[in-house]
């Protein structure tokens, strides 16, 4: 695929990959405070510090990495194990208890 930019795998065992004409509509339209940053969101998706699953929807993951007072989150909707879309936020509320805690992954070094 020649406009693909990233493909990311998660720890969770699926990978999550996004084209230049969907970063470019997110950093553009949805998000533009991440214009730039799609090697952040890569690496929030492949080494996140924490992983969520939404209470409102099983198939779909909140991957976080960062910390105060910018998180990095990126959401994944997953079907059978295959990514059919995601969202970015490059924020996390303070005291945000959104979703269940599916795992908490440990830097190497940490």
């Amino acid at each position: 695929m020649d406009d693909l930019l990233f493909d990311a795998r998660t720890p969770l065992g699926f990978s999550v990959r996004c084209t230049r004409p969907y970063w470019d509509l997110i950093s553009s339209q949805k998000h533009p405070v991440m214009a730039g940053k799609h090697d952040e969101v890569r690496r929030t998706l492949e080494e996140p510090g924490e992983i969520r699953v939404s209470r409102r929807d099983p198939q779909v993951h909140l991957f976080y990495r960062g910390g105060p007072p910018r998180w990095t989150c990126a959401v994944a909707r997953v079907t059978d194990r295959i990514k059919v879309g995601f969202e970015l936020l490059h924020y996390r509320p303070a005291g945000s208890t959104t979703g269940l805690s599916v795992e908490t992954v440990v830097q190497a070094g940490a």
